[in-house]
């Protein structure tokens, strides 16, 4: 992941009917690609033209290629300082995303100016099927500018946008242990229009398997991204079409029992349309997606499938229209965000116990702000709320503000905020029967998120600093317990968490060496109600302490080494059978043996850890594998 920097150098907080859903998408993305490029969005209001703030981008962790399959957008969140990501089995198989100690629907995934959602289980969320390199490096959202994207997810946002296209091409192949090879592609071309426009397509394809570090641990993947886009001086325009093949096998995966060999196929299809425009004092983004998913999971691969329940067999889809914007207006500004998203599930063979099968939510946040100057420091004071409705639960307003002062200079900031933000649960919280397995509830509803931060940020000469303390109060919150009254099942369960933390990152260049290093710490007190809870999978399932390093290391102008680094205690746990204490570390090798051709040696999990990041869950070992990248 990296880190979107202004060049100041101060760091920036971070349609019922299927067939007639698919048509009405289709019809707004033709009328996004044929949106007027001149000046109709931007007419001069003040005369001169406040160009949207320019960032660079500094790097927070050190590979981004995995040891084990080729790059997903997940690959770029391992050993992140403030993201943590919580495999099972390969990270690119399948990867919970939490923030600040959040559960895995906390964090929202947001293309452009749309949250890209998975009604079924926020465990699907990080099942992206685009292409890395069509993506921006991701910036994360937090407090305020989280809460004014009104995602509908409680702790945090990261922000992806699609990259300029350029003329480019290139072929990487990878062999490593556990039988592995894997093969991407991606080639992409440009071409200059009239009235100083361009012209992009792009077109890339992955595929890979391996037999895994553990037996019945293999994989199968594959990828293909086909992209148009059409760029001004002050436009981009992009329609994507994405699709991913995923089947992946990881004994305990879900159920947290080492002995039953499951395993996971998905088919995920993504159509996204997206049109950014720059204005005179501002910029407007708006975004649409369709989204189906096609999930098969056996809990035991060895069972024959009847069609039935218990063959865990379901089909969703989703779709939704974002707009956000930015406006400055003197010494006012404005902020705006809004999505409507609407989703059903098609079919299912296990989720028949809930009280509906299709869903409609709209989420929208107005943010005012306002600078001044009060003696030698410039104060930003922001205020405003979030609106969420949704037809299948209660509507919520809630206040969002922030003040921050900057010195003379704008290299140090001190903020205080408070936020208020909600979310919905998915349909296997919802649906699932109340008992077996996976234990439903379809009595949960909204969950609520009360945060207040204060945080400190400086530039350094080559570098930066942050450090924040938080206090989060989340109420009902939707967990997955383990009583050992019913020991062969987890249940969906609201809990009521009170979260202390603080966090600090630390990011420095030293000639050839570039290292960021990152702390984290959090408390949790849990109260589940009358429920009977004897260890939680996900609420309390957290790392009470977590330290980060990344190093790179330029040795010569083409050989590089990159090396992430983490250390974690995790919260005692009942069902976890290994240490709580451990090491985690990756590192590659790269020799830039022609200026078209890279030979990267990368190994995952150095120590050969079986931390479960899932109680019961077993962990992946150490995979190595060589890696070769031809540019042409």
């Amino acid at each position: 992941m990296r880190l979107s920097v202004p060049l100041e150098r101060f760091p920036v907080q971070r349609l019922i009917c299927p067939r007639r859903a698919e048509v009405s998408i289709g019809v707004l993305l033709v009328a996004v690609l044929s949106l007027p490029t001149s000046h109709a969005l931007a007419q001069n209001s003040g005369g001169s033209a406040a160009l949207e703030e320019t960032r660079v981008v500094a790097t927070r962790v050190a590979n981004e290629q995995p040891a084990a399959t080729f790059a997903t957008p997940v690959t770029q969140l391992r050993y992140d300082a403030e993201v943590e990501i919580q495999p099972r089995g390969l990270p690119e198989g399948q990867a919970d995303i939490t923030v600040r100690g959040s559960v895995f629907e906390g964090v929202g995934l947001r293309v452009g100016a749309a949250s890209i959602i998975d009604p079924q289980t926020g465990h699907y969320a990080a099942t992206l099927p685009i292409d890395p390199a069509a993506l921006t490096a991701p910036e994360l959202a937090l407090d305020l500018d989280h809460a004014a994207k009104a995602t509908g997810a409680t702790v945090a946002t990261l922000q992806y946008q699609l990259a300029p296209l350029r003329d480019a091409a290139d072929i990487a192949l990878g062999l490593g242990t556990d039988s592995l090879n894997y093969q991407s592609l991606r080639w992409s071309t440009v071409h200059s229009g009239a009235a100083g426009q361009q012209w992009g397509l792009a077109l890339s394809a992955a595929r890979s398997e391996g037999d895994g570090t553990l037996d019945n641990g293999g994989h199968e993947f594959e990828r293909v991204n086909l992209q148009a886009q059409r760029r001004t001086e002050r436009s981009q325009t992009d329609l994507l079409v994405a699709r991913q093949d995923q089947f992946y096998g990881w004994p305990g995966a879900y159920t947290g029992f080492a002995t039953l060999p499951e395993t996971d196929d998905t088919e995920t299809t993504l159509l996204l349309g997206s049109h950014r425009q720059q204005l005179d004092r501002g910029t407007v983004a708006l975004t649409a997606f369709y989204r189906r998913l096609v999930d098969d999971y056996d809990f035991d691969r060895r069972t024959q499938e009847s069609n039935a329940p218990g063959s865990f067999d379901h089909e969703t889809r989703a779709w939704g229209l974002g707009v956000e914007g930015r406006q400055a207006l003197d010494g006012w500004r404005l902020r705006y965000s809004a999505q409507y998203s609407k989703d059903e599930l098609v079919r299912s063979t296990d989720l028949s116990n809930g009280p509906f099968t299709e869903r409609s939510t709209f989420n929208v946040a107005v943010v005012p702000g306002w600078r001044g100057q009060w003696h030698d420091w410039q104060v930003d004071i922001e205020a405003g709320a979030s609106w969420a409705s949704s037809n299948r639960d209660h509507n919520v307003l809630q206040p969002l503000g922030a003040i921050t002062l900057s010195d003379a200079t704008d290299t140090s900031r001190l903020s205080l905020s408070y936020t208020e933000t909600s979310q919905l649960p998915g349909y296997t919280a919802l649906a699932s029967r109340t008992s077996g397995l996976f234990g439903g509830n379809p009595n949960l509803g909204r969950e609520e998120s009360r945060q207040l931060t204060l945080a400190y940020q400086r530039a350094l000469a080559r570098g930066e600093f942050t450090i924040s303390l938080f206090q989060r109060w989340d109420d009902e919150l939707v967990d997955w317990t383990y009583s050992t009254a019913s020991p062969f099942s987890r249940q969906a369960n609201a809990v009521d968490l009170d979260v202390l933390g603080g966090q600090i990152l630390l990011r420095q260049t030293a000639g050839a060496l570039e290292w960021v290093a990152g702390l984290t710490l959090l408390d949790k007190d849990a109260d589940y109600g009358l429920a009977t809870v004897d260890a939680s999978f996900y609420a309390l399932n957290y790392a009470e302490h977590r330290a980060t390093l990344a190093l790179i290391w330029a040795a010569t102008d083409r050989l590089t080494l990159r090396w992430d680094n983490e250390y974690r205690k995790q919260a005692d746990n009942s069902l976890r059978t290994s240490d709580n204490h451990v090491y985690l570390g990756a590192a590659s090798l790269v020799w830039s043996a022609t200026d078209a051709l890279d030979i990267s040696a990368i190994i995952d999990n150095l120590a050969d850890e079986a931390f479960e990041f899932f109680p019961g869950t077993p962990g992946v070992g150490r995979q190595a594998s060589l890696r070769l990248r031809y540019q042409f």
